[in-house]
C-alpha cells in the first residue's frame, strides 16, 4: 500500500504553508485578558488570501472553479492553519460547500459553490446541538407548508418551516447561511441553508474558550425554499464525519506546534548548567506526547481516506472517525497539559502564546464531542458489527 500524499495534496499543503507563515498567533487581545469576543468578526485579510490561492475552494469541483480535492487534502491545509491558531470558518465553509455538491440540487450547487469558492459568500454549520450534548439534528423540527408548485409531486417545491435552537454554532455572525439539520415528523434528518438575516432568526452571544465568539440559533416558524433544503439520505452523517475528522486535523496541527514550542523551551532553558530538555524526565514526557500526536496522526489519515475513497472496512466510516476523535481530543488535552508543565511559569505568561493555544486546544477537545461521547458511539458500533 502507498501511503504517500498525491502530487496535488501536496501542493495544496504547500500552498497552506505560503498562506499561513504570516499569521500571528498573538494578533488578536489574550482570552484571558478578555471579557468578551477577542474579535468582532474573522481575520478577512486572511480569508482573501485564502480565496486568492483558491484554498477556500479545495473541495469544490472543477466545473464550480474548484481544485476537486478531497477531505485529505483538506485535513492537509486545516493542519497548517491550526498551527498558527487562523481565525476563520475555513473546516466549516468546506464541509458545507462539500455536503451541497456532493448532495443538494443542481439549482443550488450552481447559485453557491463558486461563489463561496471565491469567498463571496460564507457559509457554517449548526453542529452542536440545543445543548453541546444532545444530537444536533434532534435540536430543530423541520416540517413542510404550503407552496407546492403547478404540476409537482406531493410534498416537491413546498416550503420548509424550522423551529428549535442550536448553540455555540460557530462564526455565525460573520457567515452569510448556516447549514441547519433538522428532524421531520417522519424521522429523518434534512439539511437547511438558513440565512442570517432571515425572518424569525435570532442570535444570542456566546464565547468560546479560545475568546472567539460563537451564537446561539434561535429559529421561530423560519421559511427555507425547498431549493435550499437538503432531503437525501445520509447527507446529515457525512457532513458530521467531516466537520470531526477537520476538527482532529486541527488538533494534530495544534499538538504538533505546541511540541515544537515546548523543545525549544526546553533546548533553551538551563538548570544546573545544562539544558533541561537533556533531562531525562523531561524527555520521557516529550517522548510520551510524540508518540500521542503519530496516533493522532494515524488515526486522522484512516478517518480522511475512509471519507474521500468510499472505502469498506469491517465498522462503517463512522467507526474510524469515533477512532480518529478519541486520540485528538485526549492527545491534545495531554500535549498542551505537558507543555505547560514543561514551561513552568512562563506558559501562564499573557505575553507568550502557549496559553493561547491552551484555550484552543480545550475547545477542539470538546467540539463535535469529547471523547467519552465517542467511545460510546464507538462501543454500539462494536456491538452492532460483528468483526
Amino acid at each position: 500500500m502507498d501511503f504517500t500524499f498525491s502530487e496535488e495534496q501536496q501542493a495544496a499543503a504547500e500552498a497552506a504553508r505560503g498562506v499561513f507563515a504570516d499569521v500571528a498567533p498573538d494578533a488578536v487581545p489574550s482570552p484571558a485578558l478578555t471579557t468578551g469576543a477577542v474579535a468582532d468578526e474573522f481575520d478577512r485579510a486572511l480569508w482573501a488570501r485564502l480565496a486568492d490561492t483558491d484554498l477556500l475552494s479545495l473541495l469544490v469541483a472543477e466545473e464550480y472553479g474548484g481544485a476537486g480535492l478531497d477531505a485529505v487534502a483538506l485535513c492537509l491545509v486545516l493542519r497548517e492553519s491550526a498551527k498558527v491558531l487562523a481565525r476563520v470558518p475555513l473546516l466549516e465553509n468546506s464541509a458545507a460547500l462539500a455536503a451541497v455538491q456532493a448532495y443538494g440540487g443542481q439549482e443550488l450547487r450552481a447559485d453557491l459553490l463558486e461563489q463561496a469558492g471565491r469567498g463571496e459568500i460564507v457559509l457554517t454549520v449548526a453542529a452542536s446541538g440545543r445543548t453541546g450534548h444532545d444530537p444536533a439534528e434532534l435540536a430543530v423540527t423541520a416540517r413542510q407548508g404550503e407552496g407546492k408548485g403547478e404540476g409537482e409531486g406531493e410534498g416537491e417545491g413546498a416550503e420548509w418551516v424550522l423551529d428549535g435552537v442550536q448553540t455555540a454554532v460557530p462564526w455565525v455572525y460573520d457567515a452569510d447561511f448556516v447549514v441547519v439539520p433538522a428532524h421531520t415528523a417522519a424521522d429523518r434528518t434534512v439539511l437547511a441553508l438558513v440565512p442570517r438575516c432571515q425572518d424569525g432568526v435570532t442570535l444570542g452571544e456566546q464565547f468560546s474558550t479560545s475568546g472567539e465568539r460563537l451564537g446561539e440559533l434561535r429559529l421561530d416558524s423560519v421559511r427555507i425554499g425547498a431549493r435550499d433544503v437538503i432531503d437525501a439520505e445520509g447527507a446529515w452523517e457525512w457532513l458530521r464525519d467531516l466537520l470531526t475528522t477537520g476538527t482532529c486535523a486541527l488538533a494534530l496541527g495544534l499538538g504538533e506546534r505546541v511540541l515544537r514550542m515546548s523543545s525549544e523551551y526546553t533546548s533553551g532553558r538551563e538548570q544546573f548548567g545544562y539544558p533541561v530538555a537533556t533531562f531525562q524526565a523531561v524527555a520521557v514526557q516529550a517522548a510520551d506526547r510524540y508518540i500521542d500526536l503519530r496516533a493522532m496522526e494515524v488515526t486522522l489519515w484512516q478517518a480522511a481516506w475512509r471519507l474521500s475513497s468510499g472505502a469498506r472496512g469491517a465498522l462503517p466510516v463512522s467507526g474510524d472517525v469515533a477512532v480518529a476523535k478519541i486520540w485528538a481530543s485526549e492527545g491534545v488535552r495531554r500535549v498542551v497539559q505537558t507543555a505547560q508543565h514543561l514551561h513552568g511559569g512562563f506558559g501562564a505568561d499573557v505575553d507568550y502564546p502557549l496559553h493561547r493555544y491552551h484555550a484552543w486546544a480545550k475547545h477542539l477537545e470538546l467540539s463535535l464531542g469529547p471523547a467519552a461521547a465517542h467511545e460510546e458511539a464507538l462501543g454500539d458500533l462494536l456491538a452492532a458489527h460483528s468483526l
